[in-house]
């Protein structure tokens, strides 16, 4: 039997909550275990409660959502909180995301997505309206400009050697598949470590995968 998923909708509408709960009811594996109004309300609350899912309103009186936020995932770490709001600026998006929220949905979702969001929260899977996606790609993007791009520095012999590093290849295999010496191996590791300022293969073997060096070609780097 499917356990049920605990859900606290927050938001100061009350035709708003009395819509979702009239929906999410009808679904046997999702209960509905609180309303609240307010952050405040909902803070103590969730103390209580300690529900799996948050639906969280943005826009409502006194401390507002995203500090609702912040608050509730500091006193329930455990509870994924799925902002559903009709705000799709930045200066929501990102505040939201920061103070803890796992998802960020726009009130004209369908029904039938906002429960299998809710499902899939439960289980720490996020879900982005594509328009608030779009937004946080940019925004990584226009981040990413201002950190140097350490991989510049390597040379195309060096990339292929921290390639095959971060496939989990030894000195031999490298030397081998590159037509090269373990000496002239131990150079181009050497070197690598020194242009990425890592101590060891195993950081420059993580950062490859971290940076998607591994699937990218130079040019993507």
């Amino acid at each position: 039997m499917t356990e049920n998923i605990h859900i606290l909708l927050v938001d100061d509408h009350s035709v708003v909550r009395q819509g979702i709960r009239s929906f999410l009811e009808t679904q046997s594996d999702l209960r509905i275990v609180g309303e609240a109004a307010s952050g405040e309300e909902a803070e103590r609350l969730v103390a209580d409660l300690v529900p799996d899912v948050i639906l969280m309103d943005l826009s409502m009186p006194g401390i507002g959502g995203i500090e609702a936020i912040r608050r509730v995932k500091k006193s329930s770490p455990r509870s994924q909180i799925v902002v559903l709001t009709s705000f799709q600026e930045d200066d929501y998006i990102f505040p939201a995301l920061r103070a803890g929220a796992l998802s960020y949905v726009l009130k004209n979702v369908q029904a039938g997505d906002l429960a299998d969001i809710i499902r899939k929260a439960r289980g720490g899977e996020a879900f982005l309206h594509p328009r608030v996606a779009t937004r946080v790609v940019q925004e990584l993007r226009e981040e990413r400009k201002d950190i140097p791009n350490l991989f510049n520095d390597l040379t195309d012999r060096e990339l292929e050697v921290l390639r095959l590093i971060a496939q989990g290849n030894a000195n031999a295999a490298i030397a081998q598949a590159l037509g090269i010496s373990e000496q002239t191996v131990k150079g181009h590791v050497s070197n690598i470590l020194g242009k990425l300022q890592l101590a060891d293969r195993t950081q420059a073997a993580v950062y490859a995968w971290e940076q998607g060096v591994v699937q990218r070609k130079r040019g993507d780097v």
